[in-house]
């Protein structure tokens, strides 16, 4: 049986509806919370930070629509009737032909000089629309600055890309989020999953172990034709007891910290030139010493990354015990292709939990599967649909 959105559906011959969603951790542990009922909202709404309204707004969301009701939605309205006029758009696009260089924000002063006020979000989705916008460009940058209070608290891991490096991938980069100290910067010349666990038990034995980790959708922690995405590699990750968070598609400014690691290494392989394949593994050590141990980090007020960081007091344990869920808690076994058997179906739940014990939660005819610390999917008992979820947003 094939894991997805295959036509083998609960036992009875019932076909089930699967979905994919993005979802906030924080939402979902509210509305948990508040559907137990152990405390006033008014409690709750402190302790998580929000407003009762907000948490009033989660709530009904939830109750209508499950876990897709508190995924974040989109603010963009269904209809636009302000959409920028054809002559606007041109007068946009001809002054970027004058200023190719140009971006939105620097055009949207040079408009307003003329009488034309448009938000610079307009300009830049009018040159987006022209195909005018360079790669690099077509994101907007994150609001705020996304950092871990601590070291350890969270660790981001990607591959460079193959340029410029003659291999199918480039090094494999573990940054600690807090103190962008470089936990490990490695060749592996590939993207199977092995070559990565060995890496990754390397820096566990000398770093500690991080408690939650942060990476995109790519090859080999991420299965893109599994419908819960994960791999094997992603499995023992969590077994060891680590959280993780997968960013957005296409939104590599999530994991901004290791792009911007990657920037930097680029420019010192064009600067200082890069050895010979034999010798680079050599080259990447140096430059990931002078990196954590010389070179001041304007982001943390000139200091190095090493006196910022420290080792983690989570030691690796290369046989971990069973993950052990809180005390009456309801859990449940999985089958040898990862389905859970409930008031008479077979659930898919994920190949890569095949065998594996998971902890369900059961709110208002609906049912939360979690496996260790990571929430797998949502059940609808009713409608029988399956939600998979997709990744964390802290």
């Amino acid at each position: 049986m094939s894991e997805g959105y295959g036509d083998n559906g609960p036992s009875g011959g019932a076909r089930m509806a699967w979905g994919t969603v993005n979802v906030d951790e924080q939402r979902v542990r509210f509305v948990v919370s508040a559907k137990r009922g152990a405390k006033s909202m008014s409690a709750l709404c402190e302790e998580f930070a929000i407003s009762r309204p907000t948490g009033y707004r989660w709530l009904r969301r939830y109750t209508a629509d499950g876990i897709a009701g508190v995924a974040e939605k989109s603010r963009r309205p269904h209809q636009s009737p302000t959409q920028t006029s054809r002559e606007l758009a041109e007068r946009v696009v001809e002054l970027w032909q004058q200023r190719p260089d140009w971006g939105a924000r620097k055009l949207q002063v040079l408009l307003a000089d003329q009488g034309i006020h448009l938000p610079a979000i307009t300009v830049h989705r009018i040159l987006l629309r022209r195909g005018l916008v360079r790669a690099q460009d077509r994101f907007r940058a994150a609001v705020g600055r996304f950092e871990r209070g601590a070291a350890n608290q969270l660790w981001q891991m990607d591959c460079k890309s193959p340029l410029g490096w003659d291999a199918p991938v480039g090094p494999l980069s573990l940054l600690d989020d807090h103190s962008r100290y470089a936990i490990a910067l490695h060749v592996t010349w590939c993207t199977k999953a092995a070559p990565v666990k060995q890496q990754l038990i390397a820096a566990f034995q000398r770093c500690g172990m991080p408690e939650e980790m942060l990476m995109d959708h790519g090859t080999p922690w991420w299965n893109m034709k599994a419908a819960a995405g994960w791999t094997w590699l992603t499995v023992w990750i969590m077994r060891q007891g680590i959280q993780l968070h997968f960013s957005g598609y296409r939104h590599p400014q999530t994991q901004g910290k290791v792009e911007r690691f990657h920037g930097t290494l680029s420019a010192a392989m064009q600067r200082r030139g890069i050895p010979a394949r034999a010798q680079r593994q050599i080259w990447l050590d140096e430059f990931r010493h002078e990196y954590n141990h010389q070179r001041p980090h304007e982001a943390l007020a000139m200091k190095t990354p090493a006196t910022v960081w420290q080792r983690s007091a989570r030691r690796y344990v290369a046989q971990p015990p069973a993950w052990e869920y809180e005390v009456g808690a309801e859990v449940c076994p999985l089958s040898t292709v990862g389905q859970l058997q409930l008031q008479g179906r077979r659930w898919e739940i994920s190949r890569a939990l095949a065998g594996e014990w998971v902890r369900i939660e059961r709110l208002d005819g609906r049912v939360l599967v979690y496996y260790c610390r990571s929430l797998v999917r949502e059940l609808d008992l009713v409608t029988q649909r399956s939600t998979a979820v997709d990744r964390w947003v802290s």
